[in-house]
């Protein structure tokens, strides 16, 4: 899958979902601080990754995130694995 479906995809359900503000997503801020989450809503966030993308993140994953483009990069990674 291309990055920029990912991070359309991504982008799409931090808005209706987590209800982000879409201008406070940027490659560079810090996703933890922009969104905001508590514990419940990044297992929700699993969970509508797992069902968009077929990638499972698990606290390891999330531990090394700081930045959207991390976050992005980390499910990009996670895809390219399942494929090969």
């Amino acid at each position: 899958m291309e990055r920029a479906k990912i991070i359309e995809i991504v982008n799409d359900f931090l808005v209706n979902e987590f209800e982000v503000d879409g201008d406070e997503i940027r490659n560079d801020a810090n996703l933890k601080n922009t969104l905001g989450l508590d514990s419940l809503d990044y297992i929700d966030m699993v969970v509508i990754i797992e069902s968009n993308f077929g990638v499972k993140l698990g606290e390891a994953d999330f531990k090394k995130i700081i930045t959207f483009d991390d976050f992005y990069d980390t499910i990009q990674h996670k895809i390219d694995e399942k494929v090969a």
